[in-house]
């Protein structure tokens, strides 16, 4: 499966017509899930023919997998932007209530549930998920040991393989936690994980 744009002779025209059906196919999916979702509708909501909606996506798995990669994308920008920091584990911290405030946003925590469902019973969206989580955990780790080797801290590889898991881990259960309690205090939240996140960047 491929998430590159099939070639056109316009690309930016390409870019603009697949950024309108992923805004479309998402709030589809996020409505009706993924396999309530049909092409028909997602098309109607683009404002365009599903036959022209082929044009760029052959399926519903393509159009995952597109939002796999523009997940992976962002998270590697924000990588990027802490590898510039003067003390990356400081900024992981103080960035803690932008991400747990997206993160509980149902904008935007549907969509990933919605991907999670599917990898559980589509191996090839599980693959994708996998090798995304691949990338974006080696990035991670990469600039953990880094902000730890700052600091003088242990850097041993199953020291921060492990807190990699569990931080990550913290973040996808804040979908679920959005899910099961929509009225949960966030501000607590916010000061909560920053409690629990001070030992595994620093201890």
């Amino acid at each position: 499966m491929s998430v590159c744009a099939k070639k056109h002779p316009d690309p930016d025209r390409a870019s603009s017509r697949r950024k309108q059906v992923l805004a479309a196919a998402e709030c589809c999916f996020s409505r009706s899930g993924f396999h309530g979702a049909s092409m028909a509708e997602i098309s109607k909501t683009a404002g365009m023919s599903a036959g022209h909606i082929y044009n760029y996506f052959d399926s519903k798995d393509d159009i995952i997998a597109a939002f796999v990669q523009q997940n992976m994308e962002h998270v590697s920008a924000i990588m990027r932007d802490l590898e510039q920091q003067d003390d990356p584990l400081q900024a992981v911290l103080d960035g803690i209530e932008n991400h747990v405030r997206e993160a509980l946003d149902p904008c935007i925590w549907k969509l990933p549930l919605e991907i999670h469902a599917e990898a559980s019973r589509n191996p090839k969206i599980a693959l994708l998920v996998q090798q995304a989580d691949q990338c974006s955990r080696a990035q991670f780790i990469a600039l953990l040991k880094k902000g730890r080797e700052k600091r003088g801290l242990a850097v041993d590889d199953a020291l921060l393989k492990g807190r990699n898991d569990v931080l990550v881990a913290f973040f996808h259960g804040l979908h679920l936690r959005a899910l099961h309690h929509p009225s949960l205090d966030q501000n607590a939240v916010v000061a909560a994980l920053r409690l629990a996140l001070e030992p595994l960047l620093f201890g």
